[in-house]
């Protein structure tokens, strides 16, 4: 089952520690670390964060965790994106945006055909070298704090799926690109190396994220929004923890091994589906766990393990 999880009236209306999510549109011109600051005063905790890093120049779709929402961070950043940018033709820079230092121009630009030939090449599984104004880390420090301080170093071109890639030419240098792609995308570099292929280079003059994962820009809260409303106000747009797994299956647990599960033993499937019944999940597969007494209560992954194919939370949300 892959039901959309009810809200909890519990996270809505207590004045407990704020828990849940929020889906934020985040401005142009602050980082995402910015956006997590802004909300831990707007919702006085510091127990704030956010999956998937978006660019100062970048807006649109940035999920915020809070409380043991927060706790999630690492297991949702594997999500599909969606993003709406402009490719602009004839301009490269060291930032490989329009908000970097130009390094070389061209009036060589290609006729709309070909431009629409390479875009198109670039759909499917390709090899992306990070760039350096990215937060990614090598041996311990950011690339972008190295790229301040005039520091190139090797990056290792990785994979990447573009599952699909639309263009609009809005004039001869400047194309609008709807792009669906998979996580560690960097769309600065795919404007950059639809550039280069073409020989005119190219960089990124704008990018809004319209989705990641299951969000989207219908669900966003503006920070103009948020200030002007009440605590109350801002509590009862946090979403369930849960949401954050909309895509995985459900498995339900009877109260016994609920109990087994949340102390972290592991629960053999035969013990659910019985000994002569075709157990549905591989193993690696991850589940929403849903308690008999507490609903959802954890991330849950199966695995082989000496007695068979069990279940194990490997993250708890509710204790």
């Amino acid at each position: 089952m892959t039901n959309t999880p009810k809200q909890n009236s519990a996270n809505r209306t207590s004045t407990a520690e704020p828990d849940g999510v929020l889906i934020l549109d985040k401005p142009a011109g602050i980082t995402s670390h910015d956006c997590v600051s802004k909300i831990r005063r707007l919702y006085h905790t510091k127990k704030v964060g956010h999956t998937g890093t978006l660019d100062p120049m970048a807006t649109g779709v940035l999920p915020i965790l809070l409380g043991r929402a927060a706790k999630a961070a690492e297991y949702v950043t594997a999500e599909d994106k969606h993003y709406l940018c402009t490719l602009r033709l004839g301009m490269t820079t060291d930032t490989e945006d329009t908000t970097g230092t130009v390094v070389t121009t061209s009036d060589n630009i290609p006729e709309e055909a070909d431009v629409r030939r390479v875009i198109s090449s670039f759909i499917g599984e390709i090899m992306q070298v990070p760039p350096m104004y990215s937060a990614l880390k090598v041996n311990g420090q950011k690339l972008c704090d190295l790229a301040r301080q005039g520091i190139t170093v090797e990056r290792t071109p990785r994979p990447v799926t573009i599952h699909s890639l639309v263009c609009t030419n809005l004039d001869a240098y400047t194309y609008s690109l709807d792009v669906r792609c998979s996580k560690g995308t960097y769309i600065r570099t795919l404007c950059a190396d639809i550039g280069a292929a073409l020989g005119c280079g190219g960089c990124m003059a704008s990018l809004r994220r319209c989705g990641s994962g299951s969000f989207t820009l219908s669900q966003v809260h503006t920070l103009e929004a948020l200030e002007a409303m009440s605590d109350a106000e801002r509590i009862a747009l946090l979403l369930p923890t849960e949401s954050l797994f909309q895509g995985l299956p459900e498995l339900h647990l009877p109260a016994f091994y609920e109990r087994l599960c949340t102390n972290g033993q592991e629960i053999y499937l035969e013990k659910l589906y019985g000994k002569n019944n075709r157990i549905p999940y591989p193993s690696g597969q991850r589940v929403r766990l849903i308690g008999e007494q507490k609903g959802f209560f954890a991330l849950g992954e199966v695995g082989i393990y000496s007695g068979g194919t069990a279940v194990k939370a490997v993250k708890l949300f509710v204790l």
